[in-house]
């Protein structure tokens, strides 16, 4: 469970509008030439990562846990996630 600025605990959940997540904390690990397009991720305090479309800041947040972001990044590092790309 999160807390907003008041200290309100708020649930995190997939889906979630991004807003709800505050402007804090994005980054665009993933950033290229593509002219901002592209995919912020956000560590939530749960240890869990939030990603969004740069393009859509209010769009959803889709919540993933650590086990299944590093499996992510490693498959995509194994070429896993090539075929993505054709």
């Amino acid at each position: 469970m999160d807390h907003d600025k008041r200290g309100t605990p708020r649930p995190i959940y997939n889906g979630m509008p991004a807003r709800d997540l505050g402007s804090e904390g994005w980054h665009k690990p993933w950033s290229g030439t593509n002219g901002g397009n592209c995919i912020e991720a956000m560590k939530l305090a749960d240890g869990r990562v939030a990603l969004r479309q740069s393009t859509d800041p209010d769009g959803p947040a889709l919540i993933y846990s650590p086990h299944e972001i590093a499996s992510f990044i490693q498959g995509a590092k194994r070429g896993e996630a090539d075929f993505l790309l054709a």
